[in-house]
């Protein structure tokens, strides 16, 4: 028995304690009478996809709009389990606002009342060096910040990546919301105010080179951002800035080892990243199918058709199972950055194997990290890529899983068919008759499903970022070109002009 497909319908959001039961199979929702419903914006869908796909992505988008909060825009790192704020995971839910006008979801009026509250919070947010008591610094923010509040949670670091990818969200919304309307017009300056401010060069601790982030209790970070991963999307913002970008040698220098994780892994030949996520997240925002790099253009692939292979590399990885793991296989198959149940060792089939909780799990030519813990969203965001596989691994792990993994804002984030061990004391989930099985959403594996689908069935997302002068200039001074870079000025041309005056 599989879990139920909702009809598309806008809900009230339950309290935790009903919505742990629903994904368990308990606690059910009234779905809102479709004449109640708003009519969609434009939503002219190009690819059909099955219900389920059309439910799962319906789902994911109601967990970015109904469990973060309305009144600063911040959305947990993960759900129902308190948490802080994940900044990155309010750029993706910035970005399914959109899609949910588009699909009729939420109206217009709603998607810009929250978004322009996110961004009132951003461009307010004290920034400066004391250990607490701010935001973020020189116009990066904190990782993780808490919900309420919005301060530094913790001792976390002020992180390039995680500003980065909120500023996806923030320049989509620069781009998407063009009406010349009060409210519009103050959604674009604020994103402009934002992007503006951010010093990248400021991050160049050791340039030309970005680094990872900083601490106010130490400085700098000692990592800095280099070869392929999900930090393409750094670097194309950081070129791209009109006040503080870095120089090209920048890009010249984080592309310059790519050569490392160049090679054949599982039969497909591709610049490896071994977490599916490295190979999602920029592409995300970025269309990058038919333009390319200098390094692209010198393997006769772009970094889409290099996504794609990284996805049947690791359905590939799947089948052979080298780890014997169960259940992996052609329509079950997916490692990326994920939840897991335990840090500890345990006898499995007459060896001892290592579990982990939350690792960066993945095989590529670096390493292969894989204790048999899968995760839907590195299948399902891979569906822009190889909707071939994608979609069957979507429904087959709804068939076979669906009872204890699929509920009410689509999949929990992981589940491990090989974790058996009912004692073990877990750090999430539980063990149930599919093994064990995650109790969280995380917002950064929920926003690739919900996003990567809309740009499979319409590519929504990718033609709103392709009009965004920033992500055009940070492209062509990386150079790119080719696909839908040559009807744009050249190198130098491009004008990013304020758009708090457009409309």
């Amino acid at each position: 028995m599989t879990a139920a497909i909702r009809l598309p319908a806008h809900v009230a959001l339950l309290g935790a304690a009903c919505a742990l039961a629903f994904a368990i199979g308990g606690c059910k929702r009234e779905a809102t009478p479709a004449e109640a419903m708003p009519a969609p914006q434009a939503a002219t869908q190009q690819r059909e996809v099955p219900e389920l796909v059309a439910d799962l992505q319906r789902r994911t988008f109601d967990w970015f709009w109904e469990v973060g909060n309305p009144d600063n825009g911040l959305v947990p790192d993960r759900w129902p389990t308190p948490s802080a704020s994940s900044v990155a995971a309010v750029g993706f839910g910035l970005t399914a606002y959109g899609v949910g006008v588009e699909r009729g979801w939420i109206s217009r009026e709603q998607a810009v009342d929250r978004t322009l509250a996110t961004l009132r919070f951003f461009a307010r947010a004290p920034q400066g060096q004391n250990e607490q008591g701010a935001a973020g610094y020189k116009g990066f923010f904190y990782h993780f910040l808490e919900l309420d509040n919005g301060l530094r949670s913790g001792t976390n670091e002020v992180s390039t990546v995680d500003t980065s990818l909120l500023l996806g969200g923030i320049l989509f919304a620069q781009s998407y919301y063009d009406r010349d309307d009060r409210k519009e017009a103050d959604i674009r300056r604020l994103a402009d105010k934002i992007y503006r401010r951010v010093d990248w060069t400021w991050a160049q601790a050791r340039k030309p080179l970005i680094s990872m982030g900083w601490k106010p209790e130490e400085g700098m970070l000692p990592y800095d951002w280099q070869g392929y991963n999900e930090a393409l999307l750094v670097y194309v913002l950081a070129l791209g800035s009109p006040t503080h970008p870095v120089g090209e040698d920048a890009y010249v220098a984080w592309s310059a080892h790519y050569d490392r994780t160049w090679g054949k892994f599982h039969e497909q030949e591709h610049l490896s990243f071994p977490p599916l996520f490295g190979h999602q997240y920029s592409h995300v925002w970025i269309d990058f199918r038919g333009i390319q790099d200098a390094y692209t253009r010198g393997k006769g692939i772009d970094y889409f058709e290099n996504s794609r292979r990284a996805a049947y590399s690791q359905q590939a990885y799947a089948v052979d199972n080298p780890n014997g793991w169960r259940g992996y296989g052609k329509t079950v198959w997916g490692l990326t950055a994920c939840d897991g149940p335990i840090d500890a060792s345990f006898d499995f089939d007459g060896t001892t194997r290592l579990f982990r909780t939350y690792a960066p799990r993945g095989a590529g030519i670096e390493y292969a990290l894989d204790d048999g813990t899968i995760a839907p969203t590195a299948a399902a965001g891979s569906i822009a890529f190889a909707p071939e596989i994608a979609i069957p691994a979507i429904e087959a792990m709804h068939e076979k899983y669906g009872k204890d993994i699929y509920g009410e804002y689509g999949f929990l984030d992981a589940f491990n068919p090989s974790f058996t061990f009912a004692d073990a004391p877990l750090k999430h989930g539980r063990v149930t008759d599919s093994g064990w099985v995650d109790g969280d959403y995380l917002g950064i594996d929920q926003g690739p499903i919900v996003l990567m689908i809309e740009n499979y069935r319409s590519d929504f997302v990718w033609k709103v970022m392709r009009r965004n002068p920033y992500i055009q200039r940070g492209l062509q001074r990386a150079g790119f070109r080719g696909g839908w870079l040559d009807a744009l000025p050249k190198q130098g041309e491009a004008k990013a002009s304020s758009p708090d005056k457009a409309g």
